[in-house]
């Protein structure tokens, strides 16, 4: 028997999946509470102990051992680009697609407050583009002069005017910090080429990050931490949508990941405007989108989704009133304060499913496009901004919040779709529904690019479907 374990180590728990490759069977998937405070390793035994109680498996016996990671806060990257609308927004978009979670962004020229606000985010990867291939090189080579004058000791990822690749490269090596330079994220105008720097960004992250954060203590059990969590469960949406040797996959989809910390959304879509009539405005959006609210977690931000979905119009009635309570409010304050709390009354849980509904309307209206009537000379036009994902066939719910009652993933899936409420939204109109019973997603990731067969496998047992 060929086996793998697949581990996430995440912000709360330690997630392990032990998978049969030769059948492309889940033969045990077990959580123990991370450690990352002591030793990560500790969480980690505890997982293995039992996967070896559930399926008789030692570490030994696996041919395949790889993880994941977002404990430690995850990956935190500081984005600088040229302009906001461009630059800025490529490298933003290839920070998300790489998995980390953007703490800053910045346009233009750094000024020395602007590099002290660095300096006190601690970013993990400082991402530094700006201008296209022959374009403007002031903006980047004062930027990277400005980032070598400064404090900070985490790797910087170069991918900016490749005229300005010799300058950079000599302003920040000299000043000795760790830098690596790869293609331009926008090499000409409106043109986006992320996958190289997304592919820099892991590399980093299992290279540099790892070892900063101590994950480094966990690699003794396995063949490597290799990609950040986010990262793994975009894949596996990507594995989910596109199939694999005879499986046709499902088609256009969006995944919205509920957690403590941050609400993310990942959609796998051409996004195209349904209508050939509506102008499409702005850059291109990737076919594989990643989106992190870090706003919306379920305890670090409670009292911020009680904020931000106050008055809101576009939530259902009930949803609304549900959410305006003092009980709900000291609840919010509660979960935040102790970030750990897990709901252990009726009413509790009650809460959570409500903020968790307003966590998934605000996420998945911020990912979506919004299409909205312009006036011209020529009369009215309809212009689309971001992905249409009216289309999109399948809506997926991961995280400890839709690990329960089928009714309530139900409900809290619900607020992923359209809705008359706010028909300026392009979200899914007609979706099936799935959860992911099984916490599986990252394992599924992690198999896409080792074995995807087995890795589609996975994910499919651990879909569950629900009624929207």
């Amino acid at each position: 028997m060929t086996v793998s374990l697949l581990i996430d180590f995440g912000s709360t728990y330690t997630k392990a999946v032990a998978v049969d490759l030769d059948t492309a069977r889940t033969l045990a998937a077990v959580q123990a509470p991370t450690t990352a405070a002591a030793d990560i390793g500790i969480g980690l035994e505890q997982a293995l102990a039992q996967i070896r109680s559930a399926a008789g498996l030692r570490l030994e016996d696996f041919t395949i051992k790889r993880a994941s990671s977002s404990a430690a806060g995850g990956l935190r990257m500081v984005a600088i680009g040229l302009v906001t609308s461009l630059t800025t927004e490529a490298a933003t978009r290839a920070a998300l697609g790489a998995g980390a979670r953007l703490v800053r962004t910045f346009s233009h020229r750094l000024t020395q407050s602007e590099v002290r606000e660095i300096e006190s985010v601690r970013p993990d990867i400082v991402l530094l583009a700006g201008g296209t291939d022959g374009g403007d090189e002031r903006s980047i080579t004062g930027n990277a002069r400005a980032l070598a004058a400064s404090g900070l000791a985490c790797p910087v990822v170069v991918a900016g005017n490749a005229k300005a690749e010799d300058e950079v490269l000599a302003a920040l090596a000299d000043a000795g910090k760790p830098v690596v330079v790869t293609e331009n994220v926008m090499p000409e105008l409106n043109t986006l080429n992320v996958e190289p720097a997304r592919a820099v960004i892991r590399d980093v992250f299992a290279d540099h990050i790892v070892r900063a954060k101590g994950l480094d203590r966990a690699q003794r059990f396995l063949d490597g931490i290799v990609m950040p969590t986010p990262m793994a469960v975009l894949e596996a949406a990507k594995l989910l949508a596109a199939g694999e040797a005879g499986d046709p996959g499902m088609g256009d989809l969006v995944v919205v990941d509920v957690g403590g910390a941050t609400t993310d959304v990942h959609s796998v879509a051409g996004g195209e405007p349904a209508d050939p009539t509506v102008i499409l405005k702005g850059l291109p959006q990737p076919f594989a989108m990643r989106t992190v609210e870090g706003d919306l977690g379920l305890r670090a931000n409670a009292p911020s989704i009680l904020a931000r979905a106050a008055g809101l119009r576009c939530l259902p009635d009930e949803l609304r009133e549900a959410l305006d309570g003092e009980h709900v409010a000291r609840w919010a304050v509660l979960a935040q304060d102790h970030v750990s709390t897990t709901a252990a009354t009726p009413a509790e849980v009650s809460f959570d499913v409500a903020l968790a509904r307003a966590a998934v309307h605000l996420a998945v209206e911020r990912h979506a496009g919004t299409v909205r009537t312009v006036y011209t000379a020529r009369g009215p036009r309809n212009v689309q901004e971001g992905k249409d994902l009216g289309r999109a066939a399948t809506v997926i719910g991961t995280g400890g919040i839709f690990r329960g009652s089928a009714r309530a993933s139900s409900t809290i899936l619900s607020e992923a779709c359209a809705s008359e409420r706010d028909p300026s939204s392009l979200r899914p109109r007609e979706p099936a529904g799935y959860v992911d019973e099984h916490y599986a997603l990252f394992a599924g990731g992690l198999l896409a690019g080792v074995a995807p067969e087995a890795g589609l496998a996975v994910l499919r047992e651990s879909l569950q479907e629900v009624d929207l």
